[in-house]
């Protein structure tokens, strides 16, 4: 039998995520308020010259997620899903393939799994997309993943500096 929470991908997996790891000297607490928290979460989460201009979130199991991106010409991108699993100041687990309450989304694109682990230095911050297939990942690293998850990261990096 497998744990299902194990990080260890299987090969299948492996072909379907898109990992960002960044050691942030911060505490992981305040990497998981920047997470957790919309007033926190509009102040980093869009590679700038993007905004957050909404953000509601409710972190437990089952509670719902709702964001929307802004880009510099004011067109707006909504973003809505669940968290599946929340573990204070270490785990936060989310999907877009119900948008609330679980009602199952449209078209379910990635299972968010970010972790925070102590290391030298601060946290060892793990950004892991896992997408529903080979295809949708291939399409979310075209879009940019890596440059754009990456600033995100910087900017969070900031904020938790902070706080």
């Amino acid at each position: 039998m497998t744990d299902a929470t194990s990080e260890t991908p299987s090969a299948s997996t492996g072909e379907r995520d898109l990992v960002l790891t960044r050691i942030i000297p911060a505490p992981r607490a305040a990497l998981f308020r920047a997470w957790t928290e919309p007033e926190l979460l509009k102040r980093w989460f869009a590679p700038k010259p993007w905004t957050v201009s909404e953000a509601e979130t409710d972190p437990r199991p089952g509670g719902a997620s709702r964001l929307v991106m802004r880009g510099p010409d004011g067109s707006e991108f909504p973003s809505a899903g669940v968290y599946l699993e929340i573990v204070p100041d270490a785990r936060i687990v989310f999907t877009d393939a119900y948008l609330r309450a679980w009602e199952p989304s449209a078209k379910p694109f990635f299972t968010g799994i970010i972790t925070f682990e102590d290391a030298e230095g601060g946290t060892r911050y793990t950004a892991r997309a896992r997408h529903w297939s080979a295809e949708d990942r291939a399409r979310h690293e075209a879009m940019g993943f890596h440059a754009g998850w990456g600033r995100c990261a910087d900017q969070l990096a900031e904020l938790a500096a902070t706080l």
